[in-house]
């Protein structure tokens, strides 16, 4: 039987570890033990924080509709019953960027939710 030879392929498989840390701090960047243990770590947080980013900015946008609406004298959760009894469907992201940057609009919005 012929001998195998796989020291490109262990190079390769190392070199794509390395690839992936590339920017981390200290030994977890440069030796290949601790770089792929950090690797994985990362690939874990990276899929837990794509989970993570979406309930921050929802937060965030919460956040700034009840920033808005309290200056007209409403609080965030009688604005969105009055949405809702309204028949105004519209999501956080949207009502926050009404309440950021085209003010009227959201005027418009706080008259139909009180009426």
């Amino acid at each position: 039987m012929t001998r195998v030879k796989r020291g490109n392929v262990a190079r390769k498989r190392r070199k794509k570890i390395l690839k992936v840390t590339e920017g981390f701090r200290g030994a977890s960047s440069t030796i290949f033990r601790t770089a792929n243990q950090h690797a994985l770590k990362a690939l874990c947080f990276t899929s837990r924080d794509r989970i993570h980013r979406k309930r921050d900015f929802r937060s965030l946008w919460i956040t700034r509709i009840n920033g808005a609406v309290r200056t007209h004298g409403l609080n965030y959760n009688q604005f969105i019953s009055g949405l809702k009894t309204a028949d105004i469907i519209l999501d956080r992201k949207m009502i926050a960027q009404m309440a950021l940057r085209d003010d009227s609009a959201f005027q418009a919005l706080m008259q139909q939710a009180r009426a």
